[in-house]
């Protein structure tokens, strides 16, 4: 397939590393405060990928107050345990590794808190393969993805977004691409799920992470 995309920017929870484990861990040790037990925390997997401020309030109706209590509890778990509950979804370097080699532009965009993205690649050895990692800011002023997608495109001096693709597996990566005037590829190994992700107009499916190449 002929493109014309420079930049590719990836999600990293669901996208490349499959960070369930840590992530349900850490809500599940912050709704402790508010005496709200998990049984089954794979119900809280609808947690990663988009803003927990946010989730806190959509999937336990806390208040913005409440759920920015419960993100800093929540980080009492994740940065020192959680963080690592963690794992690179097998074919991500090579792909990443595939992508460099086109002479395209790597830049990860996440919702998580840079801090700890940066952590979480320099631990898994993926630094090496981004021209730029942007996340979000501990302090809430810069948490959705299409906040963090126009900061990382005007950091990275991009001007022309008919350039840039997003990869991610949520419908907050097709949203926030978007946003900013450009396309997403929707990974189905991750959370959103096909029925979300076209729901949100993703531009392309990819089953597989080998088929992330078959679209930039």
């Amino acid at each position: 397939m002929s493109n014309g995309y420079k930049y590719v920017l990836f999600d990293l929870d669901g996208t490349l590393t499959d960070s369930a484990i840590g992530i349900t861990n850490s809500v599940a040790y912050a709704l402790k405060r508010w005496n709200i037990e998990v049984e089954d925390k794979s119900t809280l997997n609808r947690f990663v990928g988009p803003p927990l401020s946010w989730a806190f309030q959509t999937y336990f109706g806390f208040s913005e107050e409440q759920s920015f209590e419960a993100v800093d509890e929540y980080r009492v778990y994740y940065r020192d345990r959680g963080i690592f509950e963690n794992l690179v979804y097998p074919g991500v370097p090579e792909m990443l590794e595939a992508v460099r080699k086109t002479g395209k532009k790597v830049i990860l965009a996440t919702s998580k808190p840079e801090h700890f993205a940066k952590q979480i690649l320099d631990h898994f050895d993926l630094t090496k393969y981004f021209d730029l990692v942007a996340g979000a800011t501990m302090d809430y002023s810069r948490a959705k993805k299409g906040q963090v997608i126009a900061y990382a495109l005007k950091t990275f001096g991009v001007t022309d977004v008919s350039e840039c693709i997003m990869v991610g597996d949520r419908d907050q990566d097709v949203n926030g691409a978007r946003e900013q005037g450009f396309d997403c590829i929707g990974v189905l190994y991750g959370y959103g799920g096909r029925e979300e992700l076209e729901a949100s107009g993703a531009k392309y499916i990819a089953e597989t992470v080998e088929d992330i190449l078959k679209f930039i």
